[in-house]
C-alpha cells in the first residue's frame, strides 16, 4: 500500500483522456476511499468511476471470484463506448495477480521504499506482469534503496518482460507509462496485442496493482 496506485492511475486518466473514453473501477475492502480520491482529483466525469467493496481480501475479487468487477464494468459500460478499463487492485501481496477472465493487461506497481529488496523476492505479480512499475524512484537516495539493485533483480527475475522506474512527482502525467498504455490501445484495436482475456472483448482492460 501506499506505492502510488491511485496516483498513476489519476495521471493515466489525466493523460490519456483526451484521446480515449476510459473508465475506472476501483477495489478496497470496506471503503470507497481510492474511487473518492480519482473523484475529487476530477481526472474523470463521477460516473466513470465505480467502487467495489470487497467485504475481505481484496485479491480473492481480482483472481478468485471476479463477479463483481466484471459486474461494474459491464455497468460503466452500459452507460458509455468505453476504450480502456483501468482496474485498481487494493491491498499489499506480492502473490496476488489478475485472473485472465478479468485482465487483459496487468500493470504491477511497486515503490522503493518498500525496499529495494522487493524485486528479487519475486511472486506473480514481479514476474509474470506487462509491465513493472517502480514508482517514487526519486526518493531512492532518501531512504537507501539501491536502483541499480533493483534493476539488476527486476532484469533477473522478468527477462524480456518491461520495468519503468517512475516519479510521479517529477512527471506527473506517467509520460512512459501512458505511452506504453496507449501503444497497448492501439495494438489491441489492429488485433496484434495477445491478451489473456477472451478475444471477442470489445474494449481494453489495463490494470494495476500495488505489492
Amino acid at each position: 500500500m501506499g506505492s502510488g496506485k491511485s496516483s498513476l492511475v489519476a495521471a493515466l486518466c489525466r493523460t490519456l483522456g483526451r484521446e480515449l473514453e476510459i473508465g475506472v473501477v476501483t477495489n478496497d475492502i470496506y471503503t470507497s476511499e481510492d474511487a473518492l480520491f480519482l473523484r475529487r482529483a476530477g481526472v474523470l466525469a463521477p460516473e466513470r468511476i465505480l467502487a467495489v467493496e470487497t467485504g475481505g481480501c481484496p485479491h480473492t475479487a481480482i483472481r478468485d471470484d471476479v463477479s463483481a468487477n466484471l459486474e461494474a464494468v459491464a455497468e460503466l459500460e452500459r452507460e458509455a463506448h468505453l476504450d480502456l478499463v483501468l482496474i485498481e487492485s487494493g491491498g499489499d501481496n506480492l502473490t496476488a495477480i489478475f485472473s485472465p477472465a478479468l485482465a487483459d493487461v496487468q500493470i504491477f506497481v511497486i515503490d522503493v521504499a518498500g525496499g529495494d529488496d522487493i524485486p528479487r523476492k519475486g511472486g506473480p505479480g514481479i514476474v509474470r506482469s506487462d509491465l513493472l512499475v517502480v514508482n517514487k524512484e526519486d526518493l531512492a537516495a532518501l531512504v537507501g534503496s539501491d536502483l541499480e539493485r533493483m534493476r539488476r533483480d527486476a532484469r533477473d527475475k522478468r527477462g524480456p518482460r518491461p520495468v519503468q522506474f517512475l516519479s510521479l512527482r517529477l512527471d506527473p502525467l506517467a509520460t512512459p507509462v501512458s505511452a506504453w498504455v496507449r501503444e497497448r490501445v492501439e495494438r489491441f484495436r489492429a488485433g496484434t496485442l495477445s491478451t489473456t482475456a477472451s478475444a471477442d472483448q470489445g474494449h481494453h482492460h489495463l490494470h494495476d496493482h500495488v505489492h
